[in-house]
């Protein structure tokens, strides 16, 4: 009888269910199916699905200038529409992970889709900084020379970017890789008119798929004779040993795709080959994507790592952020420059992935996991202030016609909005406070520090060079960027071009302040993306920092009170207050005569501008300290004899030297063998017949030999 009365209301209760389910609205059971972590990863499917769409459409529309500004816009939503449901994936408390599932893919195979805790950190990342580029491409694309080369390239672009993403399998990770690969080559060689573009879409096209080769191989390891190609089932078999190689292959695929030293030789040539707004997705956004290839292969895939793993992660790094550097000084073209210093920052990234990986081998979760925020807390930065200073080096090119900064100078009476988010990002690239480079930065050094816990003598000897090496970077990086901002917009112009400058468009203007406006939030409110992230230091190392954003004043305390804290807010607060005092102090006590005269003109009363400090000039003391050894440098003086009015001369040569050790070799190699394969098209038939006998002389001995 007890049981019959438990059987009767258990059904009494589903019929309850089911009729109040029947009086919920539609649309709420809608709603609420869609926030599922199924309904999600259908989201994101449905939005890569629209992407790849856009790209047919934009052909037709990239024949109209609406056409143009409605496919950006499209893209502008979608974007935005995939950061906030990754946003919502990322912090879904202990949400159980549910991916689709396509009967697509290899022989037998399929093809899942969807999102966990690392994936959708790094869709936030890249879809948040896609929409805002994508806004700025609603009025900087009507620039465009020849829109229907961009046009359709751009969407597919995102949607590869997105897939890779997504891929919860070898498969459809690779083929979002080579989507992503080949859209942006068809971005960078869509000005085809400049040899120099069709030279930097060949390197790069080249680079690439060395890359997706390698990347290939890694998977292809890790699936072990089993060939299970799913992630989940590759976990299950991580303990193999080929995690090691797997290490290498990834540096060497991912790394190069990032820009890793001396696999960067693409990205000076390519960045700036491409329009700006593509500029800024491939340097503030497609690397991250490799980033991201990187951390998965190593840290989620390959089994527990050993300590020495993260030996060559760290010299690569420390060799990348040093570099990367000292090649951006010597530039006066803008957006090499700032090409340049995505190898720099890269670079950073990998100091911190380096660090993590030696933490985790010895069970250092705590400091593991500080490591591991600081390199995406870098990854984040770096997609806001560099994807700014891009926008920024369009405007100006929009305006001026010029890269080069030697041509520039005085845009800051001409384009005061543009200059004034231009310096945000130049103050947040710097590391300065209160901007976000200085946060992510500090972590790292903090992370650094706890170095002298590692048990192995080795990492405990390396990291400290890391640390000078990084600091050394991070000054180096400070004084490239007072040259860069001095050159090209304080002063006078230094030609008509600059003179005649006037400020970009109104959509371009307040995307670029909108980047700026997030480079100052996240410095001066840390502790909420840190936390942001805390679900992938969870899944990919086990542990994470204590919860930081409800601390006082909003400060960050990454390790204790005691060792280190950060207050970004209030640091903030009192840089406002002591600047306010400042102004107040001057205007209330300081003369109100007015007196009129010539200004100092530094003995040179000629008003040439050509008599300002140059980019050269600026960068001359660092070259002469640094260049000798990395860049060969040479200066050839010529000056006329006392009482001989000729003009004096200085030429400066200067050598790529990674390109000269590690590429020249390689192209001379092929480039010889191809004209000696060449001289076979030119044989008779006698020749041809002999050739065919040998072979088959040859093939028999082979199979003699073998039998």
């Amino acid at each position: 009888m007890p049981a019959r009365i438990a059987t009767d209301c258990q059904i009494g209760l589903l019929k309850g269910r089911q009729r109040a389910r029947r009086n919920e609205p539609f649309g709420a059971r809608s709603v609420i199916s869609l926030l599922t972590p199924h309904g999600m990863s259908q989201l994101a499917a449905s939005g890569v699905g629209l992407l790849f769409a856009l790209a047919p459409i934009g052909i037709l529309a990239a024949r109209r200038p609406l056409g143009i500004r409605l496919t950006y816009a499209a893209c502008m939503l979608i974007s935005a529409g995939l950061a906030g449901v990754a946003l919502i994936a990322l912090l879904s408390p202990g949400a159980r992970l549910d991916f689709l599932e396509i009967p697509v893919g290899l022989p037998l195979g399929r093809t899942l889709l969807g999102f966990d805790p690392l994936s959708a950190a790094f869709a936030v990342i890249i879809n948040a900084a896609s929409a805002i580029i994508s806004g700025y491409a609603i009025g900087y694309g009507a620039h465009a020379h020849e829109p229907l080369r961009v046009l359709p390239f751009y969407p597919a672009f995102l949607a590869g970017m997105n897939l890779v993403l997504l891929a919860q399998d070898a498969f459809s990770f690779l083929i979002g890789w080579e989507f992503m690969s080949l859209a942006s080559w068809a971005l960078v060689v869509s000005e085809h008119n400049s040899a120099e573009n069709r030279h930097a879409a060949l390197v790069y096209i080249i680079m690439a798929t060395g890359g997706a080769l390698t990347l290939l191989l890694a998977f292809g390891l890790l699936a072990g004779p089993e060939g299970g190609y799913a992630f989940d089932q590759i976990r299950r078999v991580a303990s193999s040993g080929v995690g090691s190689i797997v290490l290498i292959l990834a540096l060497i695929g991912a790394g190069s795709k990032a820009g890793l030293v001396p696999l960067h030789a693409w990205l000076p040539l390519a960045h700036p080959a491409a329009p700006s707004h593509v500029s800024a997705l491939m340097s503030g956004v497609m690397t991250k994507v490799a980033v991201y290839g990187f951390v998965r292969l190593v840290f989620d895939l390959s089994g527990p790592p050993y300590w020495w793993w993260s030996i060559p992660v760290l010299l690569v790094a420390g060799i990348t952020t040093l570099l990367g550097v000292l090649y951006a000084l010597m530039e006066h073209d803008l957006k090499r420059l700032l090409a340049y210093h995505t190898v720099e920052n890269i670079g950073i990234i990998f100091i911190g992935l380096g660090l993590s990986l030696a933490f985790k081998a010895s069970g250092l979760g705590a400091a593991a996991a500080l490591a591991l925020v600081a390199a995406i807390f870098h990854v984040f930065n770096h997609s806001l202030f560099k994807s700014l200073l891009f926008l920024g080096s369009g405007a100006v090119l929009t305006a001026t016609g010029e890269r080069d900064m030697e041509h520039l100078g005085g845009l800051i009476h001409r384009m005061p909005a543009t200059a004034g988010a231009v310096l945000a990002g130049c103050i947040a690239i710097s590391a300065l406070p209160p901007f976000n480079g200085f946060v992510s930065e500090w972590l790292t050094f903090q992370a650094i520090l706890l170095s002298p816990q590692l048990p192995q003598w080795v990492p405990r000897l390396l990291v400290p060079a890391i640390g000078a090496t990084l600091a050394c970077s991070a000054a180096l990086a400070a004084a490239c960027f007072v040259k860069a901002f001095g050159m090209t917009f304080l002063g006078r112009p230094r030609s008509g071009a600059a003179a005649t400058a006037r400020e970009t468009d109104r959509w371009s203007r307040s995307t670029m302040l909108v980047f700026a406006a997030l480079c100052l939030l996240a410095g001066v409110l840390p502790g909420f993306v840190i936390d942001s992230i805390s679900p992938v230091t969870r899944m990919v190392v086990g542990s994470a920092l204590t919860p930081q954003s409800a601390l006082p004043w909003f400060r960050i305390i990454p390790i204790n009170p005691e060792r280190s804290t950060y207050d970004g807010l209030l640091l903030f607060v009192m840089i406002l207050i002591a600047t306010a005092a400042t102004a107040f102090i001057v205007r209330r006590f300081a003369s109100h005569a007015l007196r009129r005269s010539p200004a100092w003109d530094c003995g040179f009363p000629d008003p040439n501008p050509a008599t300002q400090y140059t980019a050269g000039s600026f960068a001359q003391p660092i070259r002469r300290v640094f260049g000798s050894v990395v860049f060969r440098a040479r200066e050839h003086v010529t000056m006329p004899k006392p009482g001989n009015t000729g003009v004096a001369r200085l030429q400066l040569d200067l050598h790529d030297t990674i390109w000269e050790a590690f590429y020249l070799p390689v192209i001379r190699a092929v480039e010889a063998s191809a004209d000696l394969l060449n001289r076979v098209q030119f044989l008779t038939i006698r020749n041809y017949l002999t050739l065919v006998f040998a072979a088959l002389v040859l093939l028999l001995i082979i199979v003699g030999t073998l039998r």
